[in-house]
């Protein structure tokens, strides 16, 4: 175990350097053009393996763990309360994001006196891009007629949905059934998080990789319109992370602030690394578990969920993206714009799976709120280094979760032993 960890604290440092070393070569390579073919080629699919490594792994393990948990959860007393108060937390912390970065963004104005005449060089086609389903639609959307195929497809939804029905129906079996089932798929998701370890032992490459592929690309002279919206977005995931997820420990755990931070920075430097917040699921159950005293019980059961519906890095980005082009393009949201905003972020931010690559529900945002959406390929450029950013605070959000989870199922614990 010492050499585990002992890795992970290694693992992070090499991460860091590995980006500080992509974007110093990346920008060699953009300012000069020499090694043009290392990272339009080399690097770029060095890149995509590493990503492709990490999705590879993260369907069957998700739908493995959450199984399991919920087969644990599923035959106590307060599997109810557990589960509600789960969702519960997930989505109060979601709302707060969304918020939070709406004031964040209305106090720095970060869209204010940025050259729009920019935006005039991009098309609108990503204006049909931001539908979202209706109430019904999206209901009947999360229940897979075929559970394979979601598998198949990767759809996270239907997968959670039809693994916490497994899970819940596991647990109804009598003990001995169970007990052999349950058995089989922590051994298979045990095998998960041994190939996803090795997975990230290649990170150092694969991060210093996208780095110089996405600075040689694009540089940093595309990127100027939208730093001032980079720093404003740091500000507000800082508040976050550091404000008012430890508030929240301190207020509903046993564990201090303090001590939460300092254990949590482990899968917050995987997480950010990865953009992979279920890349990251083995060092952050491994972190809940062993340094912060969390039952494999709880984290089977809230990780892997969070991993799937907590967003709300992704929340505080699409809200503060919203105020960014609305003050770039000079228009005065309404109290109905903020309120489609806050609404269309937290329910939408929900459905994102918990893997790397761009989102296109800020669009929907966008639109929602009656806002342009020609200038969206503004940022794309350093859409890497923002997925980075919000990954890492929602790991870090889902190991609140844990830590407060667990101490709601000792309460009740303590409350069924004294009936």
């Amino acid at each position: 175990m010492k050499k585990s960890k002992s890795l992970c604290e290694n693992l992070g440092l090499m991460i860091i350097i590995s980006m500080i070393l992509g974007i110093l070569v990346g920008y060699f390579i953009y300012k000069t053009n020499v090694g043009i073919f290392f990272a339009s080629n080399i690097c770029s699919n060095l890149g995509d393996i590493f990503m492709q490594l990490l999705k590879m792994v993260v369907i069957p393990l998700v739908a493995t763990s959450i199984i399991s948990g919920a087969a644990s959860i599923g035959n106590t007393k307060s599997a109810g309360k557990i589960g509600g108060a789960t969702f519960a937390y997930y989505m109060f912390t979601t709302a707060f994001a969304v918020v939070l970065a709406l004031i964040i963004g209305n106090l720095t104005q970060p869209g204010v006196g940025v050259d729009n005449s920019i935006a005039t060089m991009f098309s609108n086609e990503y204006a049909d891009k931001g539908n979202l389903p209706g109430f019904w639609e999206t209901i009947k959307g999360i229940i897979p007629t075929n559970p394979v195929k979601a598998l198949v497809d990767g759809n996270m939804l239907q997968i959670l949905f039809f693994s916490l029905f497994l899970g819940f129906g596991i647990s109804s079996l009598n003990d001995e059934k169970k007990e052999f089932i349950l058995k089989v798929f922590d051994c298979i998701t045990d095998a998960l998080i041994w190939v996803i370890n090795k997975v990230l032992l290649f990170a150092p490459i694969g991060v210093f990789a996208l780095m110089v592929y996405s600075i040689a690309t694009f540089g940093f002279d595309s990127l100027k319109p939208i730093f001032k919206l980079f720093g404003v977005y740091i500000v507000a995931l800082a508040v976050h992370t550091f404000v008012f997820y430890p508030v929240m420990v301190g207020m509903l755990s046993k564990i201090s602030p303090s001590l939460f931070i300092k254990k949590v920075m482990k899968p917050f430097s995987v997480a950010f690394s990865s953009a992979s917040s279920m890349g990251t699921l083995p060092i952050t159950t491994e972190t809940c578990e062993d340094e912060l005293g969390v039952s494999k019980e709880v984290t089977s059961f809230v990780l892997p969920l969070g991993a799937t519906i907590n967003m709300d890095g992704n929340s505080i980005y699409y809200a503060l993206v919203a105020v960014f082009f609305a003050q770039y393009f000079g228009i005065e949201l309404t109290m109905a714009s903020y309120v489609a905003i806050i609404l269309t972020a937290t329910v939408g931010s929900i459905g994102q799976a918990g893997v790397p690559g761009p989102s296109l529900l800020v669009v929907a945002v966008l639109l929602a709120a009656n806002i342009p959406v020609e200038g969206l390929p503004l940022l794309f450029g350093l859409d890497r280094i923002f997925d980075m950013l919000r990954t890492a605070v929602n790991v870090t959000g889902d190991a609140s979760c844990a830590v407060i989870i667990e101490n709601l199922k000792q309460k009740e614990e303590m409350k069924a032993l004294a009936k």
